[in-house]
């Protein structure tokens, strides 16, 4: 996941010096789990078996409701991504999305990386000439699936870091 050198603050939570409401962080993490677990099918149908990607999106809905504190989201991200370590294509991209949507918990500005890393996921898997169409298609679902409420923080940072880290969010 790439950040900015200078955090966009944007997505730093206003008791640590921004602007992110804890209500829009809320958002920004479901949007994240719902982008996640939207392609969970391609790592679960190749590991069914290893629940940590699975777990992370669990655990950041239930950081969402109160449940757990952020340490506890943020390590559940963590090992999802250990989950893609040894995997390669679809299901690596989509344990990777569930892991990103974990970490949403500790920094906001990962809600970006979930996104692209289910975009690449459903790229990965599509069929032998499709895959940038099933990208856009991707693409464009995540964002009927967007809160009002963050739907344009979430578009901007999407022109703002797509050609410097994912070039995934041309739908």
């Amino acid at each position: 996941m790439i950040l900015p050198k200078v955090r966009d603050p944007r997505f730093v939570t206003i008791r640590r010096g921004g602007t992110l409401t804890d209500s829009d962080h809320r958002l920004l993490a479901l949007w994240a789990a719902a982008c996640a677990e939207h392609v969970l099918e391609l790592f679960e149908s190749v590991r069914p078996e290893d629940p940590r990607p699975r777990h992370a999106i669990e655990q950041t809905r239930a950081w969402v409701r109160g449940e757990v504190k952020m340490m506890q989201a943020r390590a559940a991200g963590g090992h999802a991504m250990g989950a893609a370590r040894d995997l390669r294509g679809a299901a690596r991209h989509a344990a990777y999305a569930a892991g990103q949507a974990g970490v949403v918990a500790h920094v906001a500005a990962h809600e970006l990386g979930a996104a692209a890393y289910a975009i690449k996921a459903v790229r990965a898997a599509a069929p032998e000439g499709e895959s940038e169409a099933a990208g856009r298609l991707e693409c464009q679902w995540q964002r009927d699936q967007l809160p009002g409420a963050i739907r344009e923080l979430v578009l901007d940072d999407q022109r703002l870091r797509n050609n410097i880290c994912w070039s995934v969010f041309d739908c």
